[in-house]
Formats: C-alpha cells, sequence, structure tokens
C-alpha cells in the first residue's frame, strides 16, 4: 500500500540512485529534483508542482499525474502512453521534451507554453482545443492526430499532414500555414 504524503516540498534531491519512495503525493512540489533515468512508476501525483526537475528517461510506466504542472523541467524521451491515464492532466511550461511520446492519448485542452516539442510523437493523440504557445515542433509527428481549434499561431517548425490529420478551425499564422503545404514540395514567397 502506499503511503500519502500531502502539502510538502522536496528540493534539490538526487533520485538517481534510490528511488522516490513510492506514494499518494497531494499538493506537494518538487524543486531542482533529479529522477534521470529513475523508476517513478506506479506513483500518483495530484496536483503537484515540478520546477527545475530532470526527469530524462525515468520510467513513469502506470504512474497518476491530476492536476500536475511542470515548469522548466527537462524531460526527454518520456512515455507519456505508459501512464495511468485515468483522470491525467498536466501543463507544460518552459520545458524541454524532446523524443517523448503521446501516442493515442486523449489531451484535449493540452497546453503547451514555451515549450522544445522536438521529435515528439502525437500519433493517433487527441489534441482538441491544444494550446501550442511559443513552442518548437521541429519534427514533431502528427500522424491520425485529433486537432481541431488546436492553436499553432505562435508555434515554431509546425510540419503537418492536412490529408492525415483532423485540423478543423485548427488556428495558424500566416508563416505557420506554410507547413502544412511542407509534403507538396512546393515554394511559397
Amino acid at each position: 500500500m502506499n503511503d500519502f504524503i500531502a502539502d510538502q516540498t522536496f528540493k534539490g534531491i538526487n533520485y538517481t540512485q534510490s528511488p522516490l519512495p513510492k506514494g499518494d503525493y497531494e499538493n506537494c512540489v518538487f524543486e531542482g529534483c533529479d529522477f534521470s533515468k529513475g523508476y517513478l512508476d506506479n506513483q500518483n501525483f495530484m496536483e503537484c508542482e515540478f520546477l527545475d526537475c530532470n526527469l530524462s528517461n525515468a520510467n513513469i510506466a502506470n504512474t497518476t499525474f491530476k492536476e500536475v504542472v511542470f515548469s522548466h523541467c527537462k524531460m526527454l524521451g518520456l512515455k507519456f502512453e505508459d501512464c495511468n491515464d485515468f483522470l491525467m492532466k498536466f501543463s507544460f511550461q518552459e520545458c524541454i521534451l524532446n523524443f517523448s511520446s503521446f501516442y493515442d492519448l486523449k489531451l484535449k485542452n493540452q497546453k503547451f507554453a514555451d515549450c522544445t516539442l522536438e521529435e515528439v510523437d502525437f500519433t493517433q493523440a487527441d489534441l482538441a482545443h491544444a494550446q501550442f504557445t511559443e513552442c518548437d515542433l521541429k519534427g514533431a509527428i502528427f500522424s491520425a492526430t485529433v486537432l481541431e481549434n488546436a492553436d499553432f499561431r505562435t508555434a515554431r517548425n509546425v510540419n503537418i499532414d492536412p490529408e492525415k490529420n483532423r485540423l478543423k478551425k485548427a488556428r495558424f499564422s500566416k508563416e505557420g500555414a506554410i507547413g502544412l503545404l511542407k509534403k507538396y514540395d512546393i515554394v511559397v514567397e
């Protein structure tokens, strides 16, 4: 049985050698902690904040993220589809999420702000009404992705095939709309 831990702050702790104890963490703050290549599997995080943490390549299998905020975190190679998707809700602010995967997840109204999302896999995800504010999407994979009403107006390096994704009422800047034409190898001047 997991311990219940509430209203605590964990600051500057290296969890790469000894993992975070299994628990139900509620309203906790993790600041400057290193979870890289560590084990965060089978944890429950509810209304928690991760600030300036490194979670790169961490095992997050069966982990619950409910109302969790990630800010200024390095999160390379995370497989969010391995998480417990029941009540899954998180937001990302100024995070590096390169090479992570959100395959087949329901992420309506998802918020990414000032994030680097290079080579991120959004295949078959439902990102209706998602916001990609000032994000870099270089090499991000969108295939059979629901992007209806998504906001890409300030995103950079957007490359989405309109024939393979649902884009109804998605918003793009004039410059960003060029990424919808990339597969046709045409020149817009």
